[in-house]
C-alpha cells in the first residue's frame, strides 16, 4: 500500500503547486511569459474542459497527469525561485483553512433543488 501513499502525497503536491501557479500568475514580480504560462496553467488544471474528454478510457485521464504537472514544471523554471518560494507560502495558507459549511450547504440546497425541479417536470411529462 505504500504506493497509494506515494500516490496520495503526489496529488497533494499537484493540488498545493496548482494554487501557487495561480498565486505566481498574479505576483507582480513575475516575468511577462511566466505569468502568461502560469495563467494557462491553472486555468487547465481546474477547468472542467480538457483536450481529452475524462469519459474515455485511461486516455481522458491521461491529459491531466501529464499536461499539469508538465505545465508546473515550465513556470518553476521561468519564475524567480523567491517568487515561488512566496507563492507556495500563500498556496499552504489557503489550503489550511477550514472549508465553509455554508458554502457546502447551498450547493446541496441547489443540487437538491435541480434535482426536485428534473422529477416535477419528468412527473408532468408522465415519464
Amino acid at each position: 500500500m505504500k504506493w497509494i501513499d506515494r500516490l496520495k502525497q503526489w496529488a497533494k503536491q499537484i493540488k498545493r503547486n496548482v494554487y501557487a501557479v495561480w498565486f505566481v500568475a498574479r505576483d507582480p514580480e513575475t516575468p511577462f511569459m511566466a505569468k502568461l504560462l502560469a495563467l494557462l496553467v491553472a486555468a487547465y488544471a481546474i477547468s472542467p474542459i480538457d483536450l481529452i474528454p475524462d469519459f474515455i478510457p485511461v486516455l481522458g485521464y491521461l491529459d491531466d497527469l501529464i499536461l499539469v504537472p508538465l505545465g508546473i514544471m515550465l513556470v518553476l523554471r521561468l519564475v524567480p525561485a523567491e517568487v515561488m518560494q512566496r507563492c507556495r507560502l500563500q498556496a499552504d495558507a489557503i489550503s489550511q483553512k477550514p472549508s465553509s459549511y455554508i458554502a457546502a450547504s447551498v450547493f446541496i440546497a441547489l443540487w437538491l433543488l435541480l434535482a426536485y425541479a428534473a422529477y416535477f417536470y419528468l412527473y408532468r411529462l408522465n415519464i
